[in-house]
């Protein structure tokens, strides 16, 4: 079974829009979890536009409490900070993303270059805390065979461009889903796990569910929006009759 992993981040950056704390982002990793996901993501940003390290922490001892075991996943790029609270709330998996300036969110995977030479000595530390490294790769062969030297236990597939291919169309899903499924094999083959994650969304992970060896997908934006939608006409429903039924001795 492929695990799905839910990223939050979206609650905190509707919070932090108005301040105050709803809404709570613990609630939403509570009915992530009642629901029966058995992973929970975060990516805690330089900016704290969205998961602060405060609702890291939070949510690191909210799932220390659950039973079963529900995964905690750290996605970041690996500045200093960052990996202190790695280091510190030792989840599950940390997924090390390349951050570029001023981006709205990831735009590519990590190239192997001058730019990543200190990222073995990072997945070492983190090792030695005892915390899993995945690192966010495009679906190439140079990159996934880097990310096996490096030290990496999984690679977690920078999915954008199947989900921009699939757009067009089920035969340019198909075309890109294979270039997928090549690197899956190959990062199998040097002895990683397969996740996967960016735009995946209820539409084409019909297709994408199929990659051979996929253990995990990181979904965030595209479940909240589509929460907003199957869920709003309840809670709209819910105020109506609270209004309704009020009564002149309401206070």
């Amino acid at each position: 079974m492929i695990r799905l992993s839910v990223n939050v981040n979206k609650v905190a950056t509707l919070r932090n829009s108005r301040g105050g704390r709803e809404p709570n982002v613990l609630e939403a990793v509570d009915v992530c979890i009642a629901a029966g996901v058995p992973g929970i993501t975060v990516h805690p940003r330089a900016d704290r536009r969205h998961i602060t390290p405060e609702d890291v922490r939070a949510i690191a001892e909210f799932l220390r409490q659950r039973v079963p075991v529900v995964e905690y996943n750290i996605e970041g790029d690996p500045r200093p900070d960052l990996l202190d609270l790695v280091e510190e709330v030792r989840p599950a998996q940390c997924t090390l993303v390349p951050v570029k300036p001023g981006e709205v969110t990831s735009e590519a995977g990590w190239q192997p270059g001058r730019d990543t030479e200190h990222l073995p000595r990072t997945i070492q530390r983190l090792h030695a805390a005892g915390v899993r490294v995945s690192l966010f790769v495009d679906a190439l062969p140079d990159p996934i065979r880097w990310a096996a030297s490096a030290g990496a236990d999984r690679v977690e597939l920078y999915t954008e461009p199947f989900a921009r291919a699939f757009e067009q169309g089920l035969d340019p899903g198909r075309r890109s889903f294979a270039v997928y499924a090549e690197a899956a094999e190959l990062a199998h083959s040097l002895g990683m796990g397969v996740n996967a994650g960016h735009d995946l969304d209820f539409a084409n992970l019909t297709l994408f569910r199929e990659l051979p060896f996929l253990d995990e997908v990181s979904i965030g934006h595209a479940i909240m929006s589509r929460a907003l939608f199957f869920g709003l006409s309840a809670v709209v429903r819910e105020y109506l009759e609270l209004l309704g039924g009020r009564t002149s001795g309401a206070i």
